[in-house]
């Protein structure tokens, strides 16, 4: 075992003693198991950032044992950096089974494999100019319609079934803006950088990180080509996110600050407020995440991006920065308070929106669970696993691998080992023991 976990077993003990407080009594005060925390403090078992920041609550620590926790983790590969060239093709396979893949090759390879016909296709050698008139009007609004569309499906189907179209649109527009008068030709091009941005975000679903970066740097490629610099930022927000869900909470901070920073439009810096805020619920400091959601909410109301592009960031959600107050204040080792609050905004979600509430529904059962209220978690957790099995989410699956965890700390509850069956279908984690 590295040093870290034992550094945060002895900071552990010697605030508990400070604190007056026996190994039972913080164990039940944070729902977890002596022999368990025995076991932290021995620095025989490693802290999860849960335990880490509920203990941290409890005994009024400020954050500092969320900073050990998270020195305390496993190290992961960097985050890639993605660059374009005139020289690199993407290829996508898709297979009769439904599944999908991304392949990066070079024009050379690609003509040295005997595919150099697909480089010959233009959209111009089959498709006239697209005339500047009311028939290019038509061309942007149905194409957004169609992306509207394909946002909706996305909601209720996994991302195989989004990304093969959205990959389509997003070459079909670029080609067609190229084709097109100045004005339709800018509004295509914007249009072409949400499809980007929404496969980077469906990529991002499906567990790949690195092409969800590619797709998401293609969109600001796309935007600044639309004379839209405003992406750019919200690039950074994007990168935020993957590294939030990566647990590289210092790394999630940064990119976020630094949009926040920027003179991107309003809607984008209340985006990077609220990851903002995420980083230091992570990282255990309070203050900092409320005000920056103060800022989120502020930002946000002043929101006046053009109605005819399609909103960045969640849309089907009605009061977003509640949402993601729910969800700091877990981070934030208040789950009785996260569980009321989340209780509360995700009774408003849409009943068609069956991706955000498996999001929403997991975290809100993971809030309940950490309260120590198991069987209402067990009952939240049954009434969204089919949600949770339609869209087939990775981000959504990394909280129900949680709940999973927590949950099997009562195993001897009726309630738990009930569902752990039928959770052990949905999460590699979670089974009976």
């Amino acid at each position: 075992m590295p040093e870290t976990p034992n550094d945060f077993g002895s900071e552990l003990r010697r605030r508990r003693m400070a604190a007056r407080l026996s190994l039972q009594q913080l164990a039940q005060r944070v729902h977890y198991s002596k022999s368990q925390l025995s076991k932290v403090e021995r620095g025989l078992k490693r802290p999860t950032p849960e335990l880490a920041r509920l203990c941290d609550t409890v005994l009024r620590a400020d954050g500092a044992l969320s900073r050990l926790a998270e020195t305390a983790q496993p190290s992961r590969a960097p985050l890639p950096v993605s660059s374009h060239s005139d020289d690199e093709v993407w290829l996508m396979h898709l297979r009769k089974d439904g599944s999908s893949a991304f392949q990066r090759v070079t024009r050379r390879g690609l003509i040295t494999a005997g595919t150099a016909s697909v480089l010959g296709a233009r959209a111009g050698d089959a498709c006239p100019a697209v005339p500047v008139d009311e028939a290019a009007q038509t061309l942007v609004d149905a194409s957004r319609m169609v992306f509207d569309q394909l946002r909706r499906l996305g909601q209720s189907s996994g991302p195989a079934s989004v990304l093969p179209p959205l990959v389509a649109q997003t070459h079909a527009l670029e080609q067609l803006a190229a084709l097109s008068g100045r004005r339709t030709g800018r509004q295509l091009l914007l249009l072409a950088s949400r499809y980007a941005e929404y496969a980077g975000w469906m990529a991002q679903e499906s567990g790949d990180d690195a092409t969800a970066i590619w797709w998401t740097d293609r969109a600001v490629g796309l935007a600044d080509a639309g004379a839209d610099a405003g992406l750019a930022s919200y690039a950074q927000v994007r990168r935020s996110l993957i590294s939030l869900y990566r647990g590289e909470a210092a790394e999630a901070v940064g990119l976020a600050a630094h949009a926040l920073g920027s003179d991107a439009p309003a809607r984008v810096r209340g985006l990077a407020a609220q990851h903002l805020a995420q980083g230091r619920a992570v990282q255990g400091d309070y203050d900092a995440c409320m005000r920056n959601l103060d800022l989120a909410r502020k930002l946000l109301e002043q929101d006046a991006a053009d109605p005819v592009q399609p909103v960045l960031g969640a849309s089907h959600v009605p009061d977003v920065v509640s949402m993601f107050t729910g969800w700091c204040l877990y981070d934030l080792g208040h789950p009785k308070q996260a569980a009321a609050l989340l209780d509360e905004e995700t009774a408003r979600i849409p009943a068609h929106a069956s991706r955000t509430r498996a999001r929403y529904g997991v975290r809100r059962a993971l809030a309940h669970a950490a309260a120590g209220d198991i069987d209402r978690a067990c009952h939240l957790t049954s009434e969204i696993l089919p949600s949770v099995r339609l869209v087939r989410s990775a981000t959504v699956s990394s909280d129900l691998d949680r709940l999973c965890q927590t949950l099997r700390r009562h195993s001897r509850n009726t309630a738990v080992r009930d569902l752990l069956p039928e959770l052990s279908t949905a999460s590699v984690r979670c089974s009976v023991s």
